[in-house]
Parts: C-alpha cells; sequence; structure tokens
C-alpha cells in the first residue's frame, strides 16, 4: 500500500481515500515538468477562488472554478480515465460500495490502535 501523507493509495495506483472517498490520483504517465507545470495552474486557480470569494464575486469564483476544473482534467483526475485496462471510474464514491471495499477493510484491521 503506498501512502500520501496518512491517505491511503489503492493497490492499483488509482485512487487515495479521504473519510473513506476514492480520489483519482494524477496521471502517472505525465512527464516530471508538466505535472509540476499543471499543479501550479492548479494552485493558481484555487487560489483565484479563494479571493474570488473573499470579493464576493460570484463571475470570478466561476471562472476560478472552471479553471481548477481543467486543470484537474489535464492532470487526469477529472474526465476520461488515465488507464486503458477498461476498468471503470470510481472517483468520489465511497470505498465500501466499489471493488476495493475489502482491501480498504484490512486496512483498519492493520492500522494501529489509536494512542490514548
Amino acid at each position: 500500500m503506498a501512502m500520501s501523507d496518512q491517505h491511503p493509495h489503492t493497490p492499483d495506483g488509482r485512487y487515495f481515500v479521504v473519510s473513506g472517498r476514492l480520489w483519482r490520483l494524477s496521471n502517472p504517465a505525465l512527464a516530471a515538468e508538466e505535472r509540476e507545470r499543471l499543479v501550479g495552474l492548479l494552485m493558481a486557480a484555487r487560489r483565484q477562488v479563494g479571493a474570488a470569494r473573499k470579493r464576493q464575486d460570484p463571475d470570478a469564483e466561476r471562472a476560478a472554478r472552471a479553471a481548477v476544473d481543467e486543470a484537474k482534467r489535464l492532470l487526469g483526475e477529472r474526465g476520461p480515465v488515465w488507464w486503458n485496462d477498461g476498468a471503470p471510474d470510481y472517483n468520489r464514491h465511497m470505498v465500501r460500495n466499489t471493488p476495493y471495499a475489502d482491501w480498504y477493510a484490512q486496512l483498519a484491521l492493520l492500522a494501529p490502535p489509536p494512542r490514548s
């Protein structure tokens, strides 16, 4: 199991899990420089969303959210899947409702008990 901070990655490297929900990872075939450029675009768009919300400018917020969506599509996190084996997309699904349910349940069994 790959980990990103405290968020486990599915064994096939397609998703990470936050609060029991699957989120699609970026396309691993992207060149490092291209990924860095696209992540920069994504972060800038997210900052624009925050600025527009702070200004209470719905038109600017809508445009910024569209820029976030475009960056995520270019990264492969949304839109057509980046894998080609015909497997369906479970992006944003609760992991318990997907073929990853058994894998995720095993993680809970392997997790150390919470500290007191």
